[in-house]
């Protein structure tokens, strides 16, 4: 799937960065915001739009705009990389068909070892009670 026009749509916004670095970190603007908005984009279909939601259900705001941030490196362009790598195959996952599941039986040995676990067990802690005396 050829994903530029998509990438076309994506906004970025570097922002600084949080935690230790020392005086680089508090002047330089290398962590990068990803923004896409779901709900107004022209690349997916109103199926795969729903579809979407649905994946990105706890990272999408009310608005429908998802929000990716990347503040690993120390470099702005690695960053941005990184959170359009990361963009991309969370749009692949969430585009993904999920595959019916076929039951099965289980197997016959499975519950003979099962059972047999379960009567080994059994035993182990009736003999660690005391003998009745009558």
């Amino acid at each position: 799937m050829d994903f530029s026009q998509l990438l076309q749509e994506v906004t970025y916004k570097a922002v600084r960065s949080s935690g230790s670095g020392g005086q680089h970190i508090n002047k330089t603007a290398t962590k990068v915001e990803l923004y896409f908005d779901l709900f107004e984009t022209l690349f997916f279909t109103d199926e795969e739009k729903s579809k979407l939601k649905d994946f990105f259900k706890n990272r999408i705001s009310k608005e429908g705009i998802l929000i990716l941030s990347c503040g690993e490196t120390r470099s702005q362009l690695k960053n941005k990389n990184i959170v359009t790598k990361r963009f991309l195959d969370l749009i692949q996952e969430g585009l993904k068909e999920e595959k019916d599941r076929i039951t099965t039986k289980i197997p016959r040995a499975a519950k003979r070892k099962r059972l047999a676990n379960k009567k080994k067990t059994s035993e182990k802690k009736a003999n660690r009670k005391p003998p009745k005396i009558d």
